[in-house]
């Protein structure tokens, strides 16, 4: 039986606040095989660890990350949204899955020099922006790459081309037996995004997929158990 990576998306949400360092640390603790973090960066350049490209969901304030330095980002948020160098420090027990959200190829650049600076590269791997992936392929051609897909259809061929992916990284409802055929057939994984119901977890599984990414990392890993 082919092992599954049970990847924690943005650490275990349910139990401490998403993409924090609490967080990292309790998906960590819950057996996560991965963490996947979103990459952003502040007006000084440093990459930081935050979905929205605002604080208003999560910190209450409508003010763009992209316009506070990273001294008043902490200032505004008593600390609470890490750089990306903390974070990796964290998840260094297992991997971590860089999301970059942004089409910027200037926070994957950034992300990437993070990624060098805490020695991480080795246990690092990407999703996001096909465009910023871009950018990480030809600053790494080394990079393992798990591209994002949110269409039904196939990947343009160029872009699997010029990004080379180890990953189809696909949201979950999306995909068939068809879906993972194909995959396998161009030599790719197959990873889903992101499935909270244990009856979805276990469809997935019973599809044959490689990875999964979940809010519920300790409800991922009781299913993975139980099919052992």
């Amino acid at each position: 039986m082919a092992r599954v990576s049970a990847v924690a998306h943005r650490g275990d949400p349910y139990r401490a606040r998403e993409n924090t360092l609490a967080s990292f640390a309790s998906a960590v603790a819950a057996g996560a095989d991965a963490v996947e973090l979103d990459v952003r960066t502040t007006a000084d350049g440093v990459p930081v660890v935050l979905h929205d490209p605002t604080l208003k969901r999560l910190w209450g304030q409508d003010v763009p990350v992209a316009e506070l330095t990273a001294a008043e980002l902490a200032d505004r948020t008593g600390g609470g949204v890490p750089t990306l160098c903390a974070a990796l420090d964290v998840t260094a027990p297992v991997r971590t899955l860089i999301d970059l959200p942004e089409r910027s190829a200037a926070i994957a650049r950034a992300a990437l020099d993070a990624v060098r600076e805490a020695g991480a590269a080795g246990r690092v791997y990407y999703c996001g922006d096909p465009a910023a992936l871009r950018t990480v392929r030809e600053a790494e051609p080394e990079a393992e790459i798990c591209l994002t897909w949110k269409r039904a259809s196939w990947p343009r061929e160029p872009l699997l081309a010029a990004l080379r992916p180890r990953w189809l990284n696909y949201r979950f409802g999306l995909i068939t037996p068809e879906t993972i055929e194909r995959a396998h057939a161009r030599g790719c994984l197959v990873s889903a995004w992101t499935a909270d119901s244990r009856r979805t977890m276990r469809r997935l599984l019973a599809l044959g997929v490689e990875s999964i990414t979940t809010n519920r990392i300790g409800a991922l890993r009781a299913e993975l158990a139980a099919r052992r």
